[in-house]
């Protein structure tokens, strides 16, 4: 535990360093919405990594988080750090929602992925129908840089606000790597008979995964809105969010305590590389990037964190 938080530290100061010490829009642009996929990822990666439960539906955290800070503000006059603080709740009310109907009937594997993915375009429908969020036309958030305001007239203030959400969430996850609720967890994603056997309960075990998952993504939704002060049901619940994180747990690998943040690195860099490089061309971007990606899952099965242990097996295997 000690290793782990000492690497947080260490993480959480190197990246807090190049974001005092830069002007650059670009590059602070660039880190900060590393910070924000990283986030996205880990925050999946409790659920999907830790837990084994694979959701296609984390949109719907996202949204509700987004949502329920954009509400705070704009119709009740939330401050903005109340208004975070809700929608982390929100979220985690959805999760526990979600998960208390579908780990109550025992949905696992691609079930609980399509239900998950139902959940979410059920509420994309919600949000267009209903006053309250704007309907189709979607919220504005104003401009606020007033004091205990979390926008900023640069992007030092974002990076500060995301890393710091980025930190705690790698705290929980090391806490989930030493703790007995983190191998509980382990147990029930590895084998749920075994673990009830055990004196473990699978329904608790994973529903305080998916309330703290879910929690995580409905802070990186409320930050989204705060960065792009605009948020609408197809960006709040589309499915690029749930692909987006997800995809950087597997890259960077599940169960991992730095792979969400790794994947989420090296996908953000993939994908700047490849659009600058053949933006002229459309959609071959899109082309080369989901190529790479295909062949990171299909050769480095336990993603970009695991590559030593792969290629160390591999070559034990060629040896023998």
């Amino acid at each position: 535990m000690k290793r782990d938080l000492a690497t947080i530290a260490v993480f959480a100061a190197l990246v807090a360093a190049l974001a005092a010490t830069s002007d650059s829009g670009v590059l602070l642009n660039a880190v900060m919405m590393t910070l924000y996929a990283a986030l996205l990822a880990q925050a999946w990666n409790i659920l999907g990594g830790w837990g084994g439960q694979m959701s296609f539906g984390h949109a719907l955290f996202f949204g509700v988080g987004a949502y329920a800070s954009a509400i705070a503000q704009v119709s009740h006059g939330w401050n903005a750090w109340a208004a975070l603080a809700g929608a982390v709740a929100a979220a985690a009310l959805a999760g526990l929602g979600v998960g208390a109907l579908a780990f109550r009937y025992g949905l696992k594997g691609s079930y609980f992925a399509l239900v998950t993915l139902a959940f979410a375009e059920v509420a994309r429908i919600v949000a267009v129908s209903v006053g309250f969020t704007g309907g189709g036309v979607g919220m504005m958030l104003p401009l606020q840089q007033a004091s205990g305001a979390v926008q900023s007239g640069s992007r030092h203030g974002f990076v500060g606000l995301v890393l710091g959400l980025v930190v705690v969430a790698q705290l929980v996850g090391a806490w989930l790597r030493h703790s007995r609720f983190g191998a509980q967890l382990q147990a029930v994603r590895d084998n749920e008979d075994a673990a009830r056997a055990l004196g473990v309960d699978p329904y608790r075990t994973k529903l305080g995964a998916i309330a703290l998952s879910a929690a995580f993504t409905g802070a990186a939704g409320a930050f989204y809105l705060q960065v792009f002060q605009y948020i609408d049901s197809g960006i709040a619940f589309g499915v690029q969010v749930s692909v987006e994180a997800l995809i950087g747990a597997i890259v960077g690998g599940l169960g991992s305590l730095w792979g969400p943040v790794l994947g989420a690195a090296v996908l953000h860099l993939l994908g700047e590389s490849t659009r600058n490089l053949f933006g002229q061309l459309p959609g071959l971007n899109m082309v080369l990037y989901g190529a790479l990606l295909v062949a990171i899952v299909t050769f480095m099965p336990r993603g970009l964190a695991g590559l030593g242990r792969t290629l160390r097996e591999a070559w034990r295997g060629r040896r023998g």
